[in-house]
C-alpha cells in the first residue's frame, strides 16, 4: 500500500509565493483537485483580530490563490469560504487578517456559509454513511445540517501550525469543525476528538477532492487558538491526507501522534489516513519535518477562560452548568468568552503583537497592501523587500478595548438559542429539515 505523502518546506517572505506552488505540486493536489468543479479555500479565522499564529495568513491565500491560477485552474471555479462562530466575527476577521484584501485582488467569489446559502440535513446529503458515526448521531438525535453546496465541490483547508486547548493540537482535521457543523457545534465539545473523525467520514463521502495546505511561519504554543506564544519557524506544509499532515505537523511541535492526539488516533484506527510518523512518505525537506520544537502544549499555560472550559466540558462544572449550553441560556458563555478574550485578554498583551509585527513576516502583514504584487503576476517569488517596521507602534489597547462590545452585541445578537433568531431561522427555506 502506498505511504501517504507529507509535504514539508521551509520558506521566506522572499520565496513564499514560489514555495507554495512546489509544496501543492510535491503534495500532489492535482491529482486529488479536480478542475471541472468549484473549490472552495476554506480560511482559517480563530480571532477576528490579527494574532500570529492564529488564523489563516494572507500570504498563505494568496500563495495557495496564484499556484492555482499558475496551473491552469479556472478563478472563477475558486472561492474563498468562510464559516460563522458565535464568538468570532467572521466580517471583521476577513479584514483585519487581510483575507478580504487577497480575495478581492484576484476577483475570487467570497462566500460566507451562513449568509443566503443553504443548508440541509445530514442524513440526506451521506444517506446510511451517518450509521457509522462515533458520536454525532448521539449529540444531534434529529440529525444536523450542513451546507447543500459542498457537495461535488473540492474543499481546500487553510489551518496554521498551533496547539489547542480542547485537542492538544488543530490542523487540517479541526479546520472542517465550522464548516460542517452548525451554530450548536459546541455541543460537540465534550466528545471533540471523536467529532472531528466523523467529519473526516462526511468530508470523504460528500466532497470531490480534500487537500489541506497548512502554514507555520508562525507557530503557536499555548492555550489556542487564540492566547497563545507565536514563534517564527517558516516552514509550511500540504497533504491530501488529513490525518497525516496534522500528524507530522504534531510531531515538529514536539508530541507523539498515536500517543498524544486521541483525534488522530482513532482516525488512524478507522481507516481515514495514517497518523503514524513511519507510515507517511515526507516529500521536499526531510530535516525540516525532523524538527522538534519541544512546545509545551496548551495545558502547561492554561489562561482562566480555558480552565473553566476544562471543567465545564470534562471537570466537576459540566453537571450543573454545561446543560445550560443546550439552552437559551447559552449566550451567557458567548458573553463570557467575549469579555475576557477581546476585552481584557488581547486589549493587555498588546506586547506579543508588537514584537510578532517587528520580524520579517510581521513587517510583511503589516505593510500589505502597498507591497501587493498584482494579481497576474505568477512568476514572482515572494517579497524580497518587506518594508520597514514603523518607528513608533500605536498603542491600540483602548480601541481594541471599546470594539470589543461591538463584536459582544453581535454574538449576542446572533446567538442561535435566541427565541427571536430561531423564530426567524425557521422561517428561511434554507433551514427547513
Amino acid at each position: 500500500m502506498k505511504k501517504p505523502t507529507v509535504a514539508v518546506l521551509r520558506t521566506s517572505p522572499a520565496t513564499v509565493l514560489e514555495d507554495y506552488h512546489r509544496l501543492m505540486n510535491l503534495a500532489g493536489y492535482r491529482d486529488v483537485i479536480a478542475r471541472d468543479v468549484d473549490t472552495a479555500l476554506k480560511i482559517n479565522i480563530s480571532w477576528h483580530f490579527f494574532f500570529p499564529a492564529s488564523s489563516t495568513t494572507p500570504w498563505q491565500l494568496d500563495g495557495v490563490i496564484r499556484a492555482m491560477k499558475r496551473d491552469g485552474y479556472d478563478p472563477a471555479l475558486i472561492h474563498g469560504c468562510h464559516n460563522r462562530t458565535v464568538v468570532i466575527d467572521a466580517r471583521l476577521g476577513e479584514r483585519e487578517n487581510k483575507h478580504l484584501n487577497v480575495i478581492r485582488a484576484h476577483g475570487l467569489r467570497n462566500i460566507h456559509l451562513y449568509e443566503g446559502e443553504e443548508w440541509i440535513n445530514i442524513r440526506d446529503a451521506v444517506g446510511d454513511l451517518a450509521r457509522r458515526f462515533l458520536c454525532l448521531n448521539e449529540v444531534y438525535p434529529g440529525g444536523f445540517m450542513i451546507p447543500r453546496r459542498f457537495l461535488g465541490e473540492n474543499i481546500i483547508h487553510l489551518p496554521t501550525v498551533k496547539t489547542h486547548v480542547f485537542t492538544t493540537t488543530t490542523g487540517a482535521m479541526k479546520n472542517a469543525f465550522g464548516g460542517l457543523l452548525n451554530e450548536r457545534r459546541h455541543w460537540t465539545h465534550p466528545v471533540i476528538h471523536e467529532t472531528l473523525v466523523d467529519l473526516l467520514l462526511i468530508q470523504k463521502k460528500i466532497h470531490r477532492g480534500v487537500f489541506a495546505v497548512m502554514d507555520g511561519t508562525f507557530a503557536g504554543d499555548g492555550p489556542g487558538p487564540r492566547c497563545m506564544r507565536p514563534y517564527v519557524k517558516n516552514v509550511i506544509l500540504a497533504s491530501s491526507d488529513q490525518v497525516a499532515i496534522d500528524a507530522v505537523a504534531a510531531r515538529m511541535m514536539g508530541f507523539d501522534p498515536l500517543r498524544d492526539l486521541r483525534f488522530l488516533r482513532l482516525a488512524h484506527d478507522a481507516g481515514l489516513g495514517c497518523a503514524d510518523p513511519r507510515g507517511i512518505e515526507i516529500a521536499g525537506d526531510r530535516g525540516a519535518a525532523e524538527e522538534n520544537w519541544r512546545f509545551d502544549g496548551p495545558f502547561g499555560r492554561m489562561t482562566f477562560a480555558s480552565r473553566m472550559q476544562h471543567k465545564i466540558y470534562w471537570g466537576p462544572l459540566r453537571r450543573p452548568i454545561e446543560w445550560t449550553l443546550k439552552t437559551a441560556l447559552a449566550p451567557w458563555a458567548y458573553i463570557a468568552s467575549v469579555l475576557y478574550h477581546d476585552s481584557f485578554w488581547y486589549p493587555t498583551h498588546q506586547g506579543i503583537i508588537r514584537d510578532a509585527l517587528r520580524c520579517e513576516w510581521g513587517r510583511l502583514f503589516r505593510n500589505w497592501d502597498s507591497l501587493a504584487i498584482p494579481p497576474d503576476d505568477l512568476t514572482a517569488a515572494g517579497w524580497r523587500d518587506v518594508g520597514e517596521a514603523p518607528a513608533r507602534l500605536d498603542r491600540r489597547s483602548m480601541a481594541l478595548f471599546a470594539r470589543s462590545f461591538g463584536i459582544l452585541g453581535t454574538c449576542i445578537k446572533e446567538a442561535p438559542e435566541l427565541p427571536a433568531r430561531r423564530r426567524r431561522r425557521e422561517c428561511e427555506p434554507c433551514t427547513k429539515m
